[in-house]
Order: structure tokens, then sequence, then C-alpha cells
């Protein structure tokens, strides 16, 4: 074989190789690359904290009646619903605001002491015990949580009419849930 012929397969196989080696490095390009992963972890934390709720409390109540004439809620009683998560229970009191209810019509200086003003409740059973304007009277209580929906409280007032002047006499209890 000729010089020229021999330089001509030894540049031509050069020139192959060459593509050849350009083709590969061509499709390493194409083809993806192994996957590398990492991994961790986290704690999820819920922190449940302790909640009382005192809802649906029957936003006013009448008692009618004439001086000396014992009246009471009856089939109309004061309703609420104490919702608490804590499994230590609740309490539920009850306490006038004021000393006295008020007349509405001017003029008129007659008041009824809310101590006249008597409630029985779940702590009470039948019996019923006066308000006491700064004193918490207790109408429920229980040594445990209530129910996911809540509990329904129902208490019941009752007044013997004083000797007043015909009138609407007005004053406002309020109802405190604590956790025990």
């Amino acid at each position: 074989m000729s010089n020229f012929r021999k330089s001509r397969a030894v540049l031509m196989g050069l020139v192959m190789a060459g593509t050849t080696a350009a083709a590969g490095a061509l499709g390493a390009a194409v083809t993806p690359a192994a996957a590398d992963t990492g991994t961790a972890s986290t704690v999820a934390n819920v922190v449940v904290e302790s909640s009382i709720t005192l809802t649906e409390l029957t936003p006013s109540f009448t008692l009618t009646g004439a001086p000396g004439e014992v009246v009471t809620t009856g089939a109309t009683p004061v309703t609420m619903r104490v919702t608490t998560n804590n499994f230590a229970g609740y309490n539920v009191t009850v306490a006038p605001r004021a000393a006295a209810l008020t007349p509405s019509i001017a003029g008129n200086t007659d008041t009824i002491p809310t101590n006249l003003l008597a409630v029985n409740g779940p702590v009470q059973g039948s019996a019923y015990v006066p308000l006491s304007f700064g004193t918490p009277v207790l109408v429920a209580t229980k040594p445990s949580a209530s129910s996911a929906d809540g509990d329904v409280i129902t208490n019941n007032y009752r007044i013997t009419i004083p000797f007043v002047r015909p009138d609407t006499y007005s004053g406002i209890l309020d109802y405190v849930a604590t956790t025990l």
C-alpha cells in the first residue's frame, strides 16, 4: 500500500473516531443523569388549649303578677349552652349587676331588691336561692368536660311580687362559666 493510501486510511480512521466520540458525547448530554435524593423529617405538633364558652343564653325573661303573688318562669325557663374541653369540668354562676330592679316609667321611684328574685338550677334541685348583689350563686357544675355539642343548662326564677307601683322593673343578671 502506498504511503498516500496509508495516510489517507489513518486520516479516515481518525475522522471516524472523532465522529463517533462526538456522537457519544452528544448522546451523553441527552441521557439524563441519575437522580440524587435527600431526606429529612419534621415533627407536627398540635397544641390544644383549654376552652369554655357560654352561648344561647335566653336574652330576657318576664315574671308577671300582682303584689303578693308568687310567680315563676315555669314552662319558659332560662336556658344556655356551656361547651368546654376541660376534663376537670366547669361551674356556672349568676349574679345581679345591681342591688335593685329599676322601673321603666319616668318619675317612678319604686325599686325591687334583687334579693327578692330567686333562682334554681341543677345545683339547687327544687330549692330556690335568692340572688345577692356582689355574690354569685352557683347554678350548674360538672366535674368533667361537656359533650362536644355543649351541655344545655336550665334555670328557673321565682319572685313574690312586692307592693310597688304597676310598672316593668328590670335588671341585668350576669352569667359566668368557669373551668375548674
